[in-house]
């Protein structure tokens, strides 16, 4: 399977509700980092993080499908 066709597959709910987290926590981040205010480094690096792992869960939620795929059988012959 393709990315393409990963991408356009059907997303199991888990993951559709996990990526919602994933963006709600890339959406925080981007917004400490974007303060126009001076805030603590300990803040700062806080958000850094958050974007960061809430971009990873997301593609890794959105790349998640339904299909099963088994392993072949090495003495199938189909």
């Amino acid at each position: 399977m393709n990315i393409i066709k990963r991408v356009k597959a059907p997303t199991p709910k888990f993951f559709k509700v996990l990526r919602n987290i994933g963006l709600a926590m890339a959406a925080i981040g981007g917004t400490i980092l974007a303060a126009p205010i001076a805030l603590p480094v300990v803040l700062t690096t806080v958000g850094g993080y958050m974007a960061v792992a809430g971009g990873v869960v997301t593609a890794v939620s959105q790349l998640t499908t339904e299909e099963v795929i088994l392993p072949k059988d090495e003495n199938d012959d189909r």
